[in-house]
């Protein structure tokens, strides 16, 4: 008796030291790297530090290599100040990215801790809470997984490098000349450190976030303490809906050098109203179904929870209509019984609860809860169209979008 009590109690404590382990900034190769090249320890990721350092080495350094070229006026043709792909990636890109880390890895840390504060994990799901934690952990500090992202990096890096060698004008990236194109040393440097640095980050951050969605959707799959009349209209999941807006930095770098592309794009072409729409609307429904996907596992028990709960209040609601009618008239209208008539007469009036259970949305994902990432995916794109369209048009389409 004695071993079962200390088995029940060892399970809550595990959970809850799986849950306090989860920092999602921390583990892995790169993590440990940086903290033995003292840019970074356990206690303080040093965010600030880190991303002039990373912005540093893939924008600065470059910038130095260039010169004096690099320091041609902004608009002149080839001029690497005024490369708006390269600020993108290598200057919002990559800083917000670093920045992010611990935004991302704080409030992820509150939102799982929450599951056990409430609780919200059924005390004989903890165990089974604590191993998808600790798989969880396991995937995030993968060297498999972190070795892809750097591959793929270099694969993206050595794409970046044909097409610049391919370029039909000379400009900070390569000379063109009768006898071939030749890469400047400030594309070299690009080639080799920056472009694998942006999408090393860019990788990396996307399998963390994975992993965490992979975590959530296994949580979804526990006996949860869910109660339809909570007053946050989510059964008790209210607080997991804003999630998103940890990954509001995240989301800006990204959004930061696809806009920057599309804006160098435009800069050749024509741009219509619509076709700035479809592309807008196309990249916010992407960073949406992001979030969507391990968010979307909580909608089942939802479901089933409003569907139980209102069969439940709508069997008590005809006792208690039922109870009040023979009060008032002393039987029943329809299919009047004289064993109903003996029931007791102390029903509870659950009119309340069955009107806030019909409220309980089983979807997590709102617009109330990520406008600020919305925001962050729209503003860059945004900002590429303006170089294009009138300023009315483009605020016009990206107040549409966020009020959708």
């Amino acid at each position: 008796m004695q071993a079962e009590t200390g088995k029940a109690a060892a399970a809550p404590r595990r959970g809850e030291t799986a849950a306090r382990d989860y920092l999602a900034a921390h583990g892995g190769p790169f993590f440990e790297l940086q903290r033995r090249l003292g840019l970074l320890h356990e206690k303080s990721l040093k965010s600030g530090r880190r991303a002039l350092l990373f912005v540093a080495l893939a924008w600065f350094v470059p910038l130095l290599l260039g010169m004096p070229r690099s320091f041609l006026a902004p608009d002149t043709p080839g001029s690497y100040l005024g490369d708006l792909g390269v600020w993108g990636r290598f200057v919002f890109g990559i800083g917000a990215f670093v920045l992010a880390e611990q935004q991302v890895e704080r409030g992820l840390h509150v939102k799982l801790g929450q599951f056990l504060k409430a609780p919200l994990i059924a005390p004989g799901s903890v165990g089974a809470f604590a191993d998808a934690v600790t798989t969880a952990l396991v995937r995030r500090d993968s060297r498999v997984a972190e070795a892809v992202c750097l591959i793929l990096a270099v694969a993206a890096a050595a794409m970046a490098f044909l097409n610049t060698h391919a370029a039909t004008e000379s400009s900070w990236a390569v000379v063109v000349s009768p006898e071939g194109n030749r890469l400047t040393a400030t594309a070299w440097w690009m080639v080799f450190v920056s472009q694998p640095m942006f999408f090393f980050l860019l990788l990396r951050g996307l399998w963390r976030h994975l992993v965490w969605a992979q975590l959530l959707r296994r949580i979804a799959r526990l006996d949860l303490r869910l109660v339809a009349t909570h007053p946050d209209g989510n059964g008790g999941l209210g607080f997991l809906a804003s999630y998103p807006n940890a990954y509001v930095l995240f989301i800006f770098g990204v959004s930061a050098a696809i806009g920057a592309a599309v804006a160098k794009h435009l800069l050749q072409e024509s741009l219509t109203t619509t076709t700035f729409s479809i592309i807008a609307s196309g990249w916010l429904v992407i960073v949406l179904a992001l979030f969507a996907y391990p968010l979307s596992a909580f909608s089942k028990p939802l479901a089933e929870l409003k569907e139980k709960s209102l069969l439940m209040l709508g069997t008590q609601a005809t006792r208690y209509q039922r109870l009040n009618e023979r009060k008032i008239l002393g039987t029943n209208v329809a299919a009047a019984s004289a064993d109903e008539a003996q029931q007791a007469d102390d029903i509870a009036d659950p009119s309340k609860q069955f009107e806030t259970t019909r409220k309980l949305s089983a979807m997590l994902l709102s617009r109330s809860a990520v406008v600020p990432v919305a925001a962050a995916a729209l503003l860059p794109i945004a900002a590429a169209g303006a170089t294009i369209l009138p300023y009315k048009e483009v605020f016009s389409v990206l107040k549409k979008l966020l009020l959708l």
